[in-house]
């Protein structure tokens, strides 16, 4: 009994450094996933970005900010903008960044997600109100790429990297809409009109092209005479008409002729 005693009494007084030892190895011994990058302040002072895997602190002295590496999809709220034209639209827009480097995430910039985000709906509204309505529907591309490059500029001091910027919505007004319904109809019924008249025009051509080849060989015009008169045939009509050749006329038209110059 005494040696369990003992034994107690010796467990009992090394359960506070037990205690203690687990403490600190909770608080010393961190794991990072891969995406993750961790920046250690030590007595406040920036000493280096660890990550991933399992990483050391010295409890009390250091303290560690984790910054995920992945990319951030960030959706733009819609913006009022008024373009060069003067037409209120609502623009939305979508942003791809990443962080490229975690110190300057975390030391540069007090929330680098808030920053961006505000910076992405500023810039947006400023990049479509300096364009007109058709430069913003009509090249969006340039738009896009205008904005990313303005966004990439302003963040880079950050350490963090846009990627790519989309406009992904654009909300016009009802009466502009309108407008611009009949301006596309209108647009169609001019375009059938300018189509319609060069296929006249093509026609005319070749009707007068196929008149000079009829006055150079008049024996053309009787087999044109004579197809017709097949197609017609052909068909179950109960009138059927015999083009009679010009040519069968030619000499009593001459004979009165002659005949009315004699009385003169």
């Amino acid at each position: 009994m005494s040696f369990l005693s003992g034994l107690v009494g010796i467990l009992t007084g090394f359960t506070p450094v037990v205690v203690l030892v687990v403490l600190f190895l909770a608080s010393a011994l961190k794991v990072l996933r891969e995406y993750e990058r961790a920046v250690i302040f030590r007595l406040g002072r920036v000493i280096a970005a660890k990550g991933p895997g399992l990483i050391i602190l010295i409890p009390v002295i250091d303290r560690m900010v984790k910054v995920p590496l992945r990319l951030v999809a960030m959706d733009v709220p819609p913006q009022d903008v008024i373009t060069r034209d003067n037409v209120s639209v609502k623009v939305n827009a979508v942003v791809y960044f990443r962080v490229m480097d975690p110190v300057k995430a975390v030391v540069q910039v007090e929330d680098y997600l808030y920053a961006t985000s505000q910076l992405a709906q500023t810039t947006l509204r400023s990049v479509c109100g300096q364009a007109e309505l058709d430069q913003i529907l009509s090249e969006r591309e340039h738009i896009n790429n205008r904005l990313q490059e303005i966004l990439d500029t302003h963040t880079d001091p950050w350490g963090v990297k846009v990627a790519n910027v989309e406009v992904k919505y654009i909300d016009l007004p009802q009466e502009m809409q309108r407008a611009m319904a009949k301006q596309a109809e209108a647009e169609r019924e001019r375009r059938a009109k300018v189509i319609n008249s060069e296929g006249e025009f093509q026609a005319a051509e070749k009707l007068a092209q196929a008149a000079a080849i009829i006055a150079e060989h008049p024996q053309a015009l009787q087999l044109r005479y004579l197809q017709t008169l097949r197609e017609v045939a052909a068909e179950n009509n109960s009138t059927t008409l015999f083009p009679l050749p010009i040519d069968l006329f030619r000499p009593f038209l001459e004979m009165a002729g002659k005949g009315g110059g004699s009385k003169d």
